[in-house]
C-alpha cells in the first residue's frame, strides 16, 4: 500500500524557513507515513524553489494568495490524507507516532502550537491558540492541518483567498481533533509588533472576519 499522506507547503520567499522545517520530515518517510512532498510557491525570488527541488517535492506555481496557493496544491495531491504544513512549522520529533495513531479515526485533526520563544507572552498566545481549538474546534493554519482528502473535497477545499482560508475550511469540516504533539513555529510577527498587541490585532481580524469583512481588507491591514 502507498503511503497515505500527501504534504502541502505553500510558500512565498521561505527559503530559510524550508531549511529548518524540511528536515522534520524525514522521520515521516522512515515511518511509511508520506507519500509526496507539494509546494506550492507564490512566485518566490529566493532559493524556495531551488531547495524544493532538492528534495524532491512536486513543485506547483500561481499567483500569491495562500488560500489560491493551498487549493491549487491539494488538487494534485494523490494521498488519501492531506496534512497542510506553513513553511515556518517545524514538526518535533515523535510526531509520526501521533499521527499514525490518529489516523484509523478517519477525522480532521491539528497539532497544538508553540512558538520559537520563551516567556510569558509566547505561552499565553499559545495557550490561547490551543484552548480556542480545543472548545470550538478552530485552529490556524500555522497548527497544520490533517484532513483526510475525501472529506477535505466534501468541504469544498481551501477558498482562493490571502487571509483566513484557513478558518474557512475548518468550519466547513467536521469537527476537528486536538492532537497532543505541539508543533513549533515563527514567533517573527509578534516580536516585532509585541505579543499582546499582535494576538489582540489577531483576535480582532478574526472577528471582523467572522462579521463579514472582505478577506483582501483584511490581508492588507494584516500586513502593516
Amino acid at each position: 500500500m502507498p503511503a497515505p499522506i500527501s504534504i502541502v507547503i505553500p510558500t512565498l520567499n521561505a527559503g530559510e524557513a524550508l531549511s529548518e522545517s524540511l528536515p522534520a520530515l524525514v522521520e515521516g518517510l522512515h515511518a511509511g507515513l508520506i507519500r509526496e512532498l507539494i509546494v506550492t510557491d507564490g512566485g518566490s525570488t529566493d532559493r524556495t524553489l531551488e531547495i524544493a527541488d532538492e528534495v524532491g517535492a512536486r513543485i506547483v506555481t500561481g499567483a500569491p494568495s495562500r488560500g489560491g496557493q493551498l487549493r491549487r496544491g491539494c488538487a494534485v495531491a494523490k494521498g488519501e490524507w492531506l496534512l497542510v504544513l506553513h513553511s515556518d512549522t517545524v514538526l518535533p520529533d515523535g510526531w509520526t507516532k501521533d499521527v499514525a495513531e490518529h489516523l484509523p479515526s478517519g477525522q480532521p485533526a491539528a497539532f497544538r502550537l508553540a512558538f520559537r520563544a520563551k516567556g510569558f507572552g509566547p505561552s499565553w498566545v499559545a495557550g490561547w491558540a490551543n484552548l480556542r481549538s480545543r472548545i470550538f474546534s478552530l485552529p490556524y493554519g500555522d497548527q497544520g492541518l490533517l484532513v483526510p482528502r475525501r472529506i477535505y473535497e466534501q468541504a469544498g477545499g481551501y477558498p482562493d483567498q490571502p487571509l483566513m482560508e484557513d478558518v474557512a475550511l475548518v468550519r466547513a469540516l467536521p469537527r476537528v481533533a486536538l492532537l497532543n504533539t505541539r508543533v513549533v513555529t515563527s514567533a517573527a510577527r509578534y516580536v516585532r509588533d509585541g505579543w499582546v498587541r499582535r494576538g489582540a490585532r489577531n483576535l480582532w481580524t478574526l472577528t471582523r472576519y467572522f462579521l463579514g469583512a472582505d478577506p483582501e481588507q483584511l490581508a492588507q491591514a494584516y500586513r502593516r
